[in-house]
């Protein structure tokens, strides 16, 4: 017996060895991306992730994943915002895609959720125990991590934090779905589990959830799976150490999180309760559930709606936008402009107003390299909302007004997939738009500016300085 385990284990370490070498040689990203591979971190996220949606987009033109005549332009938008994590649709995903494009879709979260790379990054670093060429970029470059966290274990932490919320939510929604005479309340409770978790905001209800408004447990499970995936992988991290560490001190970047996620679900929350008309109907307790949990929904951009969001006044529906704009936190599921940029500008503002070279915020200072990413991120976000709701005016502007163009903009840019009903009327030009939108989204506008820009940064290094009066 002694001799069969030790062969067993000489066997398994020569599976090992060959197999990490395998790995070396065959890179999974290079198959996905069709053998492209960059040096430049940026441009493989970008190429990467491109790769994705249009690979799931084919793949949902397959006749067995539709129940009816879908197409490929609606079959690309719910493919890139699955991906995207984004939850926008232009059609009906319980009606028009079998259980087998429910999957796919389901599938494209999940990957889009945990993120480009993770998963093969996680096996290559635990067979080999380091990374390769640009895959150590890309990775911290999609995250956002500090330089005080290993990618290595970021990777693992990434996929066991994010099994084990899934797995809590299916145990949780189960028995709702289950007792509300749910059809199917296993699949019911795995789809939502990794769709809220994920801050994707797909369902496979027709109306979202908005025939579950009343149902306390179920609000509150979703709410804690959308919070736990946007507030990000750092912040979980962070406390679970403070909890299993009782020296572990909280980092800055945490703090930070938790402070904005509150006064921000604050605010949205006091707004809808009390001046959105359309609330007012609601006894006291389901209005403040409503309420909390829409602002929730546009926070940590999940997208999930238990009312018609576009039957909101117009004041709510630009507070929303608001919280679109501001969106989830780094490294989270979530997107948006993110709470720590907003962070980083308001620090750099007050520092430039009170005279001051150091940038500070709550009496730390901020290193120079992340304002200047901050400002960077601040602008290019918001021109890109500004030259998104310009086009989709365009496009749609006759048939919908301004500031419903703007929400829907907002939310495909943030990744959020609230709609104001606008999605479900789209021409296909709105449709190209949007799709660009959560593209951008998804990958980052820093990511796609600097794929697109290094070359003229390089020449840039050449040229000569002058004045310039602002």
């Amino acid at each position: 017996m002694r001799k069969l385990w030790r062969n067993l284990m000489r066997g398994a370490g020569y599976v090992k060895r060959h197999l990490g070498h395998w790995l070396l040689k065959f890179d999974v990203e290079r198959f996905f991306t069709f053998g492209y591979i960059c040096s430049s971190p940026q441009r493989q996220l970008t190429v990467g992730y491109l790769s994705y949606f249009l690979i799931g987009g084919v793949l949902l033109c397959l006749p067995f994943m539709l129940c009816g005549d879908v197409s490929f332009v609606d079959n690309l938008f719910t493919a890139i915002s699955a991906v995207s994590t984004t939850g926008l649709s232009t059609v009906d995903v319980s009606a028009d895609y079998t259980f087998w494009g429910q999957l796919l879709i389901l599938l494209l979260i999940q990957l889009g959720g945990i993120g480009y790379m993770t998963l093969s990054t996680f096996v290559m670093y635990r067979v080999t125990h380091h990374f390769v060429g640009v895959r150590a970029g890309a990775f911290r470059k999609q995250f956002s991590l500090p330089e005080n966290f290993s990618a290595g274990d970021m990777a693992a932490s990434i996929l066991k934090y994010t099994l084990f919320f899934e797995a809590a939510g299916v145990l949780l929604l189960y028995p709702i779905f289950r007792s509300e005479g749910v059809e199917g309340p296993l699949w019911s409770a795995v789809f939502h589990s990794i769709s809220a978790f994920c801050t994707a905001g797909f369902s496979i209800f027709p109306d979202n959830l908005v025939r579950f408004a009343g149902n306390v447990p179920l609000n509150l499970v979703i709410m804690v799976l959308s919070y736990a995936g946007a507030m990000g992988f750092i912040v979980i991290s962070d406390l679970w150490r403070k909890v299993s560490e009782r020296a572990h001190r909280i980092t800055f970047t945490t703090k930070v999180i938790l402070s904005i996620t509150l006064i921000v679900t604050l605010w949205g929350t006091f707004h809808l309760y009390f001046f959105e008309p359309s609330f007012a109907g609601f006894a006291p307790g389901k209005r403040l559930m409503v309420s909390v949990f829409q602002t929730m929904s546009a926070m940590t951009t999940v997208g999930y709606n238990t009312v018609d969001v576009g039957s909101v006044m117009p004041l709510s529906l630009f507070v929303l936008t608001v919280i679109m704009y501001v969106g989830a936190s780094p490294s989270g599921t979530g997107g948006g402009l993110k709470s720590t940029t907003v962070s980083a500008v308001f620090a750099y503002v007050k520092s430039r107003l009170g005279l001051r070279r150091e940038v500070t915020l709550a009496g730390r200072r901020i290193p120079a390299y992340r304002v200047d990413d901050a400002l960077t991120i601040f602008v290019f976000y918001t021109v890109v909302l500004f030259f998104g709701t310009y086009l989709l005016t365009m496009t749609e502007g006759g048939r919908s007004g301004f500031l419903p163009l703007m929400f829907e903009a907002a939310s495909a840019l943030g990744t959020v997939g609230l709609s104001s009903g606008v999605s479900a009327t789209l021409t296909t030009a709105g449709k190209l738009v949007l799709i660009v939108l959560m593209f951008v989204g998804r990958v980052g506008v820093v990511t796609i500016g600097n794929a697109m820009l290094m070359r003229m940064e390089r020449e840039g290094n050449r040229s000569r300085e002058d004045d310039l009066a602002v």
